[in-house]
């Protein structure tokens, strides 16, 4: 399938469509995500940028759709066919890229830890610091997890403010899930996860929620595992007793059971509010809230962030000219285009400080709330086989948390086993 993928990328980009021979002056080809926000956001700045740079011309692409943006850029470095930069980068594959030396190492420009300082912060880049000691990519955007809650729900329950932890959630999940018909048969529920042992679909239950009881701690670092396995105990037990009483269904709707009323509470990040804001104007009355956390948690809450990173790939002719085009893409006037016309976050220290973007939020208060915890999203961790590692973690949580096979502690014991076999494997 990659090698029939590669072929049909030839013929989207190529070094000699980006030579600019043919034109007299630099060509970069940039790849942005395929959703209609982001192609129209990418339309505006690319715009501007060959308005402004007219020795340096950049072409926008949309990625090609395929599966995921993982395959589609596997296949395009395996036919040598990547474009100069992308946006749409999930942290937990840079380190394939780069071990196969893919991607330009962006902490070889002499103004990258400005940059990156000044911005993002050396403390959060950290957690994109490769493992040997390098950057190779630099987080654009952020989508901090968070808890919906339907207020019109929780109300009719007699449920005043949403809870805050493991046991407010529970008890308020006895009073949320019942049967509308009063026939037995279970029809509203406290929550709702996709049960599909889908890697990627970890990161939006056991792996945000993890971060918040571990106080953000990795699950792996530097080729071992580092978890706080009292904190993935706590975690495991939490959604195993969701499923064992039914508070969480065990199925997968073709519908979004939030959005219809059916669930009261659901794990999202800023994207699902500008949805609803768009397509469900003032008939849903929600409140949004953190993630719970295990009892006697104290300070604030840290989540899963969703983060998507720019790179340049080594295919490029023109590094110099890739790295000054990702840096007008992470400009201050660009990060507000991102929020005007994309409804989402850029990863910066100043977000809810700056002056030019106090207007934004000041019309968009539900996405000050996931701004105002941005800085405590995290991402996952820089090692190698992340999918794998995650594919761990859903065999677990489906035998545990699902289905009620195996307890909390014995899955925990066989998930940091399983992940030291791969990570003794990759070596």
């Amino acid at each position: 399938m990659l090698s029939l993928l590669a072929v049909m990328l030839t013929g989207c980009s190529g070094s000699s469509e980006r030579s600019g021979k043919n034109t007299g002056k630099i060509e970069l080809t940039y790849w942005a995500a395929p959703n209609p926000q982001e192609i129209d956001l990418a339309e505006v700045l690319v715009k501007k940028w060959n308005k402004l740079h007219p020795d340096i011309f950049v072409r926008m692409q949309p990625l090609p759709v395929n599966r995921s943006t993982e395959e589609v850029l596997m296949a395009a470095i395996a036919a040598r066919t990547t474009p100069d930069v992308c946006s749409n980068i999930w942290p937990g594959s840079v380190p394939e890229y780069a071990r196969d030396g893919a991607l330009v190492r962006l902490s070889s420009f002499p103004d990258f830890d400005s940059l990156a300082s000044t911005r993002v912060g050396m403390n959060y880049m950290e957690q994109f610091r490769s493992a040997d000691s390098n950057f190779y990519q630099i987080p654009w955007k952020a989508n901090p997890l968070m808890m919906i809650y339907n207020k019109a729900l929780f109300k009719k329950a007699g449920i005043g403010t949403p809870p805050l932890t493991y046991s407010e959630f529970l008890a308020d999940a006895r009073k949320l899930t019942y049967s509308s018909r009063n026939d037995g048969v279970i029809d509203h529920w406290m929550g709702y996860r996709d049960i599909r042992p889908v890697w990627w679909q970890r990161f939006f239950d056991f792996f945000a929620l993890y971060k918040a009881a571990s106080y953000g701690k990795a699950f792996t670092k530097n080729g071992q595992v580092v978890a706080d396995t009292q904190a993935v105990r706590e975690v495991f037990g939490f959604f195993a007793k969701c499923f064992k009483h039914d508070y969480f269904p065990r199925t997968v709707f073709s519908y979004d059971p939030f959005l219809e009323g059916v669930v009261a509470t659901e794990f999202v990040g800023p994207w699902t509010i500008s949805y609803i804001r768009s397509n469900y104007g003032g008939r849903l009355n929600f409140g949004i809230a953190p993630i719970p956390v295990p009892d006697g948690h104290v300070g604030p809450v840290d989540t899963y962030g969703d983060h998507k990173c720019m790179v340049i790939f080594s295919t490029t002719k023109h590094p110099k000219a890739s790295w000054e085009f990702m840096k007008f893409l992470l400009s201050e006037k660009a990060d507000l285009d991102l929020l005007e016309i994309a409804s989402q976050l850029p990863v910066r220290k100043d977000l809810l400080t700056t002056k030019e973007f106090a207007g934004f939020f000041n019309d968009h208060p539900d996405l000050k709330l996931f701004a105002e915890e941005a800085p405590y999203a995290h991402e996952v961790d820089q090692t190698p086989d992340q999918k794998e590692i995650f594919d761990a973690i859903s065999q677990e949580f489906e035998k545990c948390s699902v289905y009620n096979v195996v307890g909390p502690s014995k899955a925990t014991r066989e998930l940091v086993r399983n992940v030291k076999v791969l990570l003794d494997w990759d070596e």
